[in-house]
């Protein structure tokens, strides 16, 4: 039995490793091996291509999260916690005292104090209240954008529906007003703000727009519009002749408040370098009228302008021509720019009105005198601007609009230059120059603009004084390089 036994533990033990080396062969690797006669020891070639697999295994582990293992979750971090006294509340708050909470408003656009007044919630009779006070209703009724209002309001009332204990606004530029309501009385405090006048030069270069590297330096739109359209429109095309390489210096004066820059005077001097010509132009007061000059005293701005109305398409020349109306040969004693009903038609000169009315073919008609026998008619308006006959005015002043009155076929502008009363070509005539700067007024212009220049050129000199790299815009004061703001 103990044979039997023995025979048929062996038998069992021959059926399982056969079992086992038939589920070996079916392995994709090690089956052709073993198919080989697997003898317990693997061959060079085994151990090698059992590596490459291992070696693929793990790459693809590293490669996909899925076949990583499984990383441990991290600990989280604990979290501490500190009580802080929060700050006790002023006594003004606990109680509602005035003076504890404003509401400060920077006045936008449309916006009226009887709409803020609304928007807190403010009763009209407060409203009214308000502008009985002495001053109030001057700077209070004609609010300008960016203006500062500040209110009084209790604590607890959102900024709404509360008694109004308290206003605040500018008076003017040098006075503050505070108003504190208590009960049926108004008692007003006017407090000063100093204020400081300085003249700085403003100096930089043209980059990829004046009007962008202008205003960043701090110089005001105006200032800028005055650049363009006053001192050197007549001599620099800002379309075509500036490069971003050229550069500026503007003498201005600046008021400041508390540190707060608040207004920006008139130019007083302007220098502008194009490649190597530098053009300048010096503000000055002739006969009660500030006009702009030249470093020598000729008026910048000319006596006249080519053409009184903007962007036309002249249709009609000086000289003889067939009539459109009469159908007859005729001399045309002006010429016509053709526009839409309504373009604004500007003086070609300073001039005094002599007419402006109905004058029979040329309907709707203005005539000005320029002085010296020069004269300028304008015709077949739609109407006429807000002017009157005697009346001075500006060149460049709107005095009517284009329109097809009289005896016209369409819309158009006719306008006659007159000289002594002769009728000339004004697309040909020499155009009279402005009258320049004389004995003492010429020699106290020079002694004024002297220092203007000199201001400039001392800036100049200091900005730009590495010709071999590029000068970097700055604003300086005249008597330092430093930022005005900083004194």
């Amino acid at each position: 039995m103990v044979a039997m036994g023995k025979s048929g533990l062996g038998a069992q033990r021959r059926e399982r490793l056969k079992a086992l080396r038939e589920a070996a062969l079916h392995r994709p690797v090690l089956a052709r091996h073993l198919s080989d006669g697997f003898n317990g020891r693997w061959s060079r070639r085994q151990w090698a291509q059992a590596s490459l697999v291992a070696t693929l295994g793990m790459l693809v582990a590293a490669i996909v999260p899925g076949f990583s293992p499984t990383q441990p979750a991290h600990a989280p971090t604990p979290h501490l916690s500190m009580a802080l006294p929060l700050p006790s509340l002023p006594l003004a708050g606990v109680h509602g005292q005035a003076g504890d909470s404003w509401q400060v408003v920077r006045v936008e656009r449309g916006q009226t104090l009887a709409s803020l007044f609304k928007q807190f919630d403010l009763s009209p009779a407060t409203l009214h209240e308000v502008l009985q006070q002495p001053g109030a209703r001057e700077a209070l009724t004609r609010l300008r954008p960016g203006s500062e209002l500040a209110f009084d309001l209790p604590v607890g009332q959102d900024g709404k529906g509360g008694q109004l204990r308290g206003l605040r606004f500018d008076r003017d530029e040098t006075h503050r007003v505070e108003l504190s309501f208590d009960g049926d009385r108004i008692r007003q405090k006017v407090i000063e703000r100093p204020t400081e006048t300085r003249t700085v030069v403003i100096s930089g270069k043209v980059g990829r727009s004046l009007f962008h590297s202008a205003r960043k330096l701090g110089l005001s739109a105006g200032a800028i519009n005055t650049l363009t359209d006053d001192i050197f429109k007549y001599d620099i095309d800002f379309n075509d002749d500036v490069a971003a390489s050229d550069r500026f210096s503007v003498v201005v004066e600046q008021t400041w408040r508390e540190g707060e820059l608040i207004k920006t005077g008139p130019v007083l001097a302007a220098t502008f370098t194009t490649g190597k010509k530098l053009h300048t132009g010096f503000r000055f007061v002739r006969n009660g009228k500030a006009e702009y000059f030249t470093g020598d005293g000729r008026p910048l701005k000319k006596s006249f302008i080519r053409m009184p109305i903007p962007y036309a398409r002249l249709t009609s020349g000086f000289g003889a021509r067939h009539h459109p109306v009469l159908g007859r040969m005729r001399m045309h004693k002006g010429v016509d720019y053709a526009a839409r009903v309504g373009t604004p038609i500007m003086a070609a000169g300073d001039a005094r009105v002599v007419s402006a009315g109905w004058m029979g073919g040329y309907g709707n008609a203005v005539v000005l005198d320029h002085g010296r026998g020069y004269t300028t008619l304008y015709g077949h308006m739609s109407r006429i601007g807000k002017i009157k006959r005697g009346q001075r005015i500006a060149q460049g002043t709107v005095i009517g609009y284009v329109g097809t009155t009289g005896m016209s076929t369409g819309p158009h502008l006719h306008y006659e230059f007159r000289v002594n009363g002769v009728h000339r070509n004004p697309l040909s005539i020499t155009m009279p120059p402005a009258e320049p700067l004389s004995g003492p007024t010429l020699a106290q212009f020079r002694q004024q603009t002297a220092v203007a220049l000199m201001r400039i050129q001392k800036v100049e000199n200091i900005i730009y004084a590495d010709a071999g790299a590029p000068p970097k815009p700055v604003a300086t004061a005249t008597d330092s390089r430093k930022d005005p703001r900083k004194g």
